[in-house]
């Protein structure tokens, strides 16, 4: 006698197979990125013009978090930092005076006294628009760890000229990467014009 009755067929794994890979994958994808969205790159969006021209209000950029680690933040380097008087902002400006000198600005003119120069070093500051200078009276020597810094827009920046220095344990990083607008990407913009460092 032959048996007609359907041979059954096996379970279907391939949906649960899918799902598993798609887990795996995601694990692994959050294991890779995570550490570099936290310790080695961030986004950051520009908001304002105290960076004008050189960066422009919502401009998309990526911050290199690793370069500070490993090396001196020098004078030129456009920073972003976490704000000293409300650590959840961030602000992004340029470098001007680095621990231990003392900067005055008289006038328009920023001049630099260190121990390499003790009567003092002019700047020549290439980055900034001939609109974009203004009038100002400052003299502060920094501490240790401490960064004195303008954005390139004077006339419209709100910086260590109101609130003072920066520490470096606030420094984020610098702008790696400027994503947005299209016709801007590059890699490190806003890198120093300064001619004296």
């Amino acid at each position: 006698m032959i048996d007609t009755s359907p041979i059954p067929s096996p379970v279907p794994q391939k949906k649960s197979n899918f799902f598993k890979e798609v887990v795996i994958f995601g694990g692994i994808a959050l294991i890779i990125v995570l550490p570099i969205r936290f310790f080695i790159a961030q986004p950051f969006i520009v908001s304002g013009d105290s960076m004008d021209p050189t960066f422009a209000n919502n401009q998309y950029l990526i911050v290199d978090e690793i370069s500070y680690r490993l090396e001196p933040v020098h004078r030129g380097d456009v920073v972003i930092f976490k704000y000293p008087n409300d650590q959840t902002k961030y602000f992004i400006k340029r470098v001007i005076g680095l621990p231990g000198e003392t900067v005055q600005i008289e006038g328009t003119k920023v001049t630099i006294k260190n121990a390499t120069n003790p009567q003092g070093i002019t700047l020549t500051e290439n980055y900034i628009a001939p609109q974009n200078f203004v009038t100002d009276h400052v003299l502060i020597t920094l501490g240790q760890n401490q960064y004195f810094v303008m954005g390139d827009n004077r006339g419209a920046s709100f910086d260590s000229r109101s609130w003072g220095p920066v520490d470096k344990s606030l420094i984020i990083g610098r702008p790696l990467l400027r994503l947005f607008p299209l016709s801007q990407i590059g890699i490190f913009p806003g890198e120093s014009l300064v001619t004296n460092r």
